[in-house]
Parts: structure tokens; C-alpha cells; sequence
């Protein structure tokens, strides 16, 4: 993908919109008690501030999108590039700055699974949004 401004905003939005799935998926697990029934505890409030992080990381994070992918698609492109913030999340934030320990362990032994798995929607919703996007622009004409 190519650098220009159009570019940008949709890898930005491509981003956000991943990163919106990604926090109803982590706020509803919560709510419907399923984390918790895995033994883990995360289970955040649906709030302004909890959305707001995680659009803004989420359309930062779809800057990876700006890397070469070859002939793969865009959702495979976001699975593929989800890795780079679970790796951040479970060895970074975890054991760093929120002190639950590495892969987050302190949170529940299956933390790291619900991590991937969460970090997979943000890739694969990012990924869709591009891949409309990319549908979109090849059937109009300018």
C-alpha cells in the first residue's frame, strides 16, 4: 500500500474499527461472565475512556498495515500483524506497566489465550475494513 493521505485515514480507520470490535469483544466476555468463567479477570467497563485507548492504539497499530504483504489479503494481513501488540500486551503492558506479571498470568493462566485471540478481531475486523475499502475504490470511477 502506497503512502498517501487517502491511504492513511483508511489504514487509521481500518485500525480504529478493528480496535472497536476488539473492545466489545473484551467488554462483552466481561459482561457475560465469560472471562471469569475461564478464571481470568478482565472484564472492563464499557466507557468512554476504555473505547477511547483502544481506538487510538488500534488505529496506530494499523500502521502495520503499511508493510509489505504480498499476495495475502487484508484479514490474513491483520491475523498475521495481531501478533505485534499481543507480544506487546503480554510482554510489555502486563508485566511492566500494569505488574500482573509476563503473559499477564497474574490475571488468569488462560490470559495469554484470550489476549490472541482479542488481538485476532482487532486484525481481522482491521483487515475487512481495508479490504471493503479496497473493493469500494476499485468499482468507482475517478
Amino acid at each position: 500500500m502506497n503512502l498517501t493521505m487517502r491511504n492513511l485515514s483508511l489504514i487509521f480507520a481500518a485500525g480504529c474499527w478493528g480496535a472497536l470490535w476488539n473492545g466489545l469483544a473484551v467488554w462483552l466476555f466481561g459482561h457475560l461472565g465469560i472471562a471469569p468463567a475461564l478464571g481470568v479477570q478482565i472484564a472492563p467497563s464499557l466507557t468512554p475512556a476504555f473505547l477511547y485507548a483502544k481506538l487510538v492504539w488500534g488505529g496506530i497499530w494499523g500502521l502495520l498495515f503499511l508493510l509489505p504483504g504480498g499476495r495475502w489479503s487484508f484479514p490474513a494481513r491483520g491475523l498475521l500483524f495481531s501478533l505485534a501488540p499481543t507480544l506487546v500486551q503480554l510482554f510489555l503492558v502486563f508485566p511492566l506497566m500494569a505488574h500482573k506479571g509476563v503473559l499477564g498470568l497474574q490475571l488468569g493462566v488462560l490470559t495469554p489465550l484470550l489476549v490472541v485471540f482479542y488481538n485476532a478481531i482487532w486484525g481481522y475486523a482491521a483487515g475487512w475494513w481495508l479490504n471493503r475499502a479496497a473493493k469500494n475504490h476499485r468499482g468507482k470511477v475517478n
